[in-house]
């Protein structure tokens, strides 16, 4: 490996897949960073209910953008590119890195970059969204039609959101939106030796390791966490309200539910998202991803 090339472990797989272990035996091995590749482990106050490392991980190995961000804010793929970006440039060029984590989005960022978007002022977004109330979708879309036929094409005349997305872009920078969503820069660089590494288990491995993990989650301060979390009555749309267990805990906390119910449903949710995490790294990653079946 050349002085100016930095090793890279990515490491996807479903939850309780056994990720965070492997990482961690990586990191002791070879003095890697650990960084989070997980779309729920970045926001503060949810550590038991989306599994973040534990403190006694993270003194094990340098961690980095877990828990980083507050609940109440809304946090997309390119916040986290760029807090990725940010993190790189702090650290020294020869570091290894472990990116670790179930978000498919984030590694397909790392590796194929995100569509660099402009920021469009607020004075022209609120007057296209005025204009689609007034007007309705389908005149807009005939107007984007004559402006940008290319971009109309790929829109449904009834899409109002995405066709008033087109039309502030195209305002705000005189260039369509074609332009900006192939503007991608990858965040890992030509020179970097990547390993990447998929970790597949059984679905019924999966699912027990879920129901253990989740029963200690319950039984170890999880509903209280997110106790805490409902009383700052944040907006439930916001993505930390939607992690899975908020709203099992919730029914638990409320008395909905008794705590056998609250087991089996969370284990049913967590399972279920592997399943489409499963689904994910199978259509997306191509054969260059190492693929492990741990038993």
């Amino acid at each position: 490996m050349g002085s100016n090339q930095r090793k890279i472990w990515l490491i996807a797989g479903p939850t309780a897949s056994g990720k965070s272990a492997l990482a961690l035996d990586l990191a002791d091995e070879h003095g890697a960073v650990i960084v989070n590749a997980d779309s729920m482990q970045v926001y503060a106050q949810l550590r038991l209910i989306t599994a973040r490392p534990s403190q006694r991980d993270e003194a094990l190995a340098t961690h980095l953008l877990y828990g980083n961000v507050d609940p109440a804010k809304a946090y997309s793929t390119a916040k986290w590119t760029a807090a990725v970006q940010a993190s790189m440039a702090d650290l020294p060029p020869e570091q290894p890195l472990i990116f670790v984590g179930g978000t498919g989005l984030y590694f397909k960022a790392l590796l194929a970059g995100i569509s660099q978007m402009p920021t469009v002022p607020d004075a022209v977004r609120e007057r296209w969204r005025y204009r689609l109330s007034e007007d309705g979708a389908s005149k807009l879309h005939r107007l984007l039609r004559a402006q940008d036929p290319n971009v109309a094409l790929r829109i449904k005349p009834n899409d109002g959101q995405r066709i008033v997305r087109a039309l502030e872009v195209l305002e705000a920078t005189g260039k369509p939106l074609t332009f900006w969503q192939g503007n991608r820069r990858p965040v890992l660089r030509d020179g970097d030796e990547v390993d990447k590494i998929v970790i597949m288990p059984d679905k019924d491995i999966t699912r027990a390791r879920i129901k253990v993990r989740f029963e200690e989650i319950l039984r170890g301060g999880g509903v209280e966490e997110v106790e805490l979390l409902l009383q700052r009555e944040l907006d439930p749309s916001l993505p930390a309200m939607k992690a899975i267990g908020v709203d099992v805990c919730r029914a638990l906390i409320e008395g909905r539910i008794d705590f056998e119910t609250a087991l089996e449903r969370g284990t049913t949710e967590t399972a279920q998202y592997a399943k489409r995490q499963r689904t994910w790294f199978r259509n997306q990653f191509d054969e260059k991803w190492r693929c492990v079946e741990p038993n």
